[in-house]
């Protein structure tokens, strides 16, 4: 039997396609739930629509959870002291419930046909009022042999009242108590039962969930009444809101499969910390949290009642945040799995510059897709290609003449051969004197476009300490013979 006093909650996708970010927001907050108290998190698929179903979809749910860090001690993979975290595997189950309810007198064989059923719906909607299949209840009904859908038979029209650890105390009944479908004539139960029973038998102590399912609330309070079942608590999570914050997140205002933010170099940290704070919130000014930190602060009396934005400017916010906190080594292995192969293959390409760049691909990008763009841009070549040197704009805009440009290129060549290359302050400290002698753009401009062959890079200094001794002369010098031509 499940421990009473151990707090367990549950994700429970279909497996019908690829994961949608409200749903991982649901997965988060049920496991910060469970870890915050020392609880239990199961992973359970609920695939008992087998029309709707995709191949592949349950590996992919594993895959998307475990990319963000979350991990379950029951799913389906791991079956419980319960069985299955398959619904599929758990039709005895179901059936063993429903019989409870036939013994009681509350589920019973559906008599008609769907064509039936339709023309009912129809004659609702003609006379302007609710369609409800209790209405058509038959007086005496057979038993149930399994080849006709089972219907639950509500005991009770009255008004239900119950609490909602985020929404408050709420109510609800008359309009949507009915007698619906539990089992199907092709033996799978429908959500409406099979969640109820699995809840029960999983032990799980706290439903959260969206509040599309506020509505149905009663229908479900119905049911665990006739199966003798205590309520869980329930948590209804806001929704969560295009970036206009005026209607719900779908595909057309960009949403995407959370993989998909994992190849465009959103890493699992920062997109956790992002979507956890969508509609929940710890208080103060600090963002940036580890998962673990997390885990320490979530309570449910901070999730807010009304939905939060899904702001990608606020995600790349984040992600740069958390890129910033990876090591070298770490943010090397980034750099090198988001750049595009033609990078590798340019002339001067080498890992020891590419280490010396990360600091300039640091501070400027948010996640691997401006890196391949910045790439692609030619805004490394510099680093791994001797540029072509466009002598139109090698002069400052207070030179009469390119030629003017190259007393100020020789004085720096001649300081830079005695320079320290250790870093790029080692090499502004000796560059800097001229600088304040000359002109600050009359020289940091022709250095800069002499060793990028660009009107915009990184600072010569920054450039020079990237590109070694060596090559910074050997630049400069090609640059100076090219104005002497």
């Amino acid at each position: 039997m499940p421990d009473k006093n151990k707090i367990v909650t549950r994700f429970a996708p279909s497996p019908t396609g690829l994961m949608h970010i409200g749903g991982i927001r649901t997965a988060i907050f049920a496991y910060l739930f469970a870890k915050q108290n020392n609880g239990t998190f199961i992973l359970r698929i609920e695939d008992t629509d087998k029309k709707r179903e995709v191949e592949g979809s349950i590996k992919h749910i594993e895959e998307s959870l475990r990319w963000l860090g979350l991990d379950w001690e029951f799913g389906p993979d791991k079956p419980g002291p319960f069985g299955s975290c398959l619904q599929s595997d758990r039709l005895d189950s179901y059936k063993k419930y429903a019989q409870k309810l036939i013994d009681k007198g509350l589920a019973y064989p559906d008599p008609y046909t769907s064509e039936e059923v339709e023309k009912f719906r129809e004659e609702a909607q003609s006379e302007k009022r609710p369609f409800l299949f209790r209405d058509h209840r038959p007086e005496t009904f057979g038993e149930w042999d399994g080849t006709k859908p089972l219907r639950f038979k509500v005991p009770e029209i009255k008004r239900y009242k119950w609490h909602d650890e985020v929404r408050g105390d709420l109510e609800g009944g008359e309009e949507t108590l009915d007698d619906i479908i539990i089992i199907k004539a092709d033996g799978y139960p429908t959500y409406n039962f099979a969640h109820i029973v699995d809840d029960n038998e999983m032990g799980v102590t706290h439903v959260m969930r969206g509040e599309e399912f506020i509505s149905s609330t009663p229908k479900f309070l119905s049911l665990y009444d006739a199966l003798d079942i205590p309520y869980p608590k329930f948590a209804t999570l806001p929704p969560i809101m295009g970036t206009d914050g005026k209607k719900k997140l779908s595909k057309r205002d960009g949403a995407k499969d959370i993989l998909e933010y994992r190849t465009d170099g959103y890493l699992p940290e920062a997109m956790f910390n992002f979507l956890t704070f969508i509609g929940w919130n710890p208080g103060g000014e600090k963002e940036i949290f580890t998962q673990e930190e997390l885990v320490k602060l979530f309570t449910l009396n901070k999730i807010q009642k009304s939905g939060g934005a899904f702001n990608v400017e606020k995600l790349d916010w984040m992600n740069k945040q958390h890129l910033q906190k990876l090591d070298d080594l770490d943010f090397l292995a980034y750099v090198k799995k988001s750049l595009p192969k033609e990078t590798f293959n340019l002339p001067q390409f080498s890992e020891g510059r590419l280490t010396k760049l990360l600091p300039v691909i640091k501070e400027r990008v948010a996640n691997s897709l401006e890196i391949q763009e910045a790439s692609v841009a030619g805004e490394y070549d510099f680093a791994f290609s001797a540029p072509e040197v466009k002598i139109d704009i090698l002069a400052w805009k207070n030179d009469n003449d390119v030629a003017d440009v190259l007393p100020r290129l020789n004085k720096a060549y001649a300081i830079l051969e005695a320079a320290d290359f250790s870093s790029s302050d080692s090499v502004k400290n000796a560059l800097w004197p001229l600088a304040e002698e000359v002109g600050k753009g009359e020289l940091l401009w022709p250095l800069r476009v002499s060793l990028t062959g660009r009107e915009q890079s990184p600072d010569p200094f920054t450039v020079s300490f990237i590109l070694g001794k060596e090559e910074t002369l050997s630049r400069l010098k090609t640059a100076c013979d090219k104005i002497d031509r």
